[in-house]
């Protein structure tokens, strides 16, 4: 099948074209609004770049079919079966990808009060790509669809229950496409079917969460209503006391700005002053305090999500890294695997030295639980979430 993947973000459009489950080309357009956007497209070994002013996603979308056009990637759009978008957030209703339709498209409009800053931006390429082609089938794959398998015991707050029921606050979780693809990679390098695993899959970027999946099944994830709560990340604090929000507003504090410190300048940026795992690890090496204590804070605790999933599931026969972080950081992987042997976790110091880029196995052979690196594909999971829709209608 031909299938379009269209990732919209506030001020990005992201797009990748598949042809048999093969990736053709991909567009990058940053700094949608701004004087100066810049578009970066790949296919066939040429990278092209352009910068010019480019309003909105409807533009962007515009320039989207004139480069696939002039370049000969995709002169005819109508051979596509379906565009599949990444949409963010679909609160209670969305378990599964859908065709998108007036309906399905109101539902993402009632959600977007929990997701303000990405919905729309979803919503905006979904009606910009069907204003040029409203023949073709355009499908929604939900980042939060994977982990609405969890219990209500996992997704309920230990809040009185009327706010989940007026105001939807419960745990929803986020990176689920990418959880979702690894989880299926981990069965095929295990040589296993999905539904006999117990995995802990951990998305480690600039954004974190975690996810027990067991037999196939998302049952808790770290992070929650929003994509703050959880593991430690680049500019997100995760777990926190929450009266500590009350705390600093007794103390003068505006909640926006409060928001915006534990959105963006918390996390690995707070602890250190620096996002990248890259530099922190630099200056950790280097004896640098802060930069130690934040790498420790980090690993400490992915350690202490490990432990509970294990717990939770009644044992784990796999722990998967993947995402920037997770895929290319071997001191992390190292430091989270390290005096894990306990519970049946025994890393292969080697195999992970040499894991850099590509995927593996980096346990040791008798290692009771295997330890793997999966580099997720989150555009790829989108077209094969995308093909079993076309195939259901």
């Amino acid at each position: 099948m031909n299938i379009l993947v269209i990732n919209a973000g506030s001020s990005s459009l992201k797009c990748q074209y598949f042809a048999a489950q093969k990736s053709i080309a991909s567009l990058l357009i940053e700094r949608i609004g701004e004087a100066q956007s810049e578009a970066t497209l790949r296919y066939n070994e040429t990278t092209y770049k352009a910068s010019k002013h480019i309003a909105n996603h409807h533009k962007a979308l515009s320039l989207l079919i004139e480069l696939f056009k002039t370049e000969h990637i995709l002169e005819d759009f109508h051979i596509l079966d379906a565009v599949g978008h990444r949409v963010v957030h679909g609160g209670e209703h969305f378990s599964e990808p859908v065709k998108i339709t007036p309906e399905v498209i109101a539902t993402i409009e009632r959600v977007i009060p929990l997701a303000p800053l990405h919905n729309p931006s979803n919503l905006e390429a979904i009606h910009a790509f069907g204003a040029h082609y409203p023949t073709i089938p355009q499908i929604a794959v939900f980042d939060t669809a994977f982990h609405q398998s969890m219990p209500p015991h996992a997704y309920c707050y230990a809040l009185p229950l009327e706010l989940k029921e007026k105001y939807a606050v419960r745990r929803y979780g986020f990176h689920g496409t990418s959880h979702s693809y690894v989880a299926k990679e981990a069965a095929k390098m295990l040589g296993r079917p999905l539904e006999t695993l117990r995995l802990i899959t951990l998305h480690l970027g600039n954004g974190a969460s975690a996810a027990a999946v067991a037999y196939g099944k998302s049952i808790d994830t770290s992070m929650g209503m929003t994509p703050l709560e959880g593991l430690m990340m680049g500019t997100r604090s995760g777990d926190m006391d929450p009266a500590i929000i009350p705390y600093l507003v007794r103390n003068g504090f505006e909640v926006d700005t409060i928001d915006t410190m534990l959105n963006k300048k918390s996390g690995l940026k707070g602890i250190c002053g620096t996002n990248d795992m890259r530099d922190v690890i630099a200056r950790a090496d280097k004896e640098d305090k802060n930069a130690r204590l934040a790498l420790f804070m980090y690993t400490y605790r992915i350690k202490k999500y490990i432990g509970a999933y294990a717990a939770a599931m009644g044992g784990v026969d796999a722990v998967v890294f993947t995402a920037g972080i997770g895929e290319h950081a071997t001191k992390v992987r190292k430091m989270v695997c390290d005096e894990m042997v306990w519970m049946g976790i025994e890393l292969d110091t080697d195999a992970n030295e040499q894991m850099i880029n590509d995927g593996g196995t980096i346990s040791m052979p008798k290692s009771n639980v295997a330890v793997l690196v999966i580099p997720t594909n989150e555009e790829l999971e989108i077209v094969r979430q995308c093909e079993r829709v076309l195939n259901e209608l």
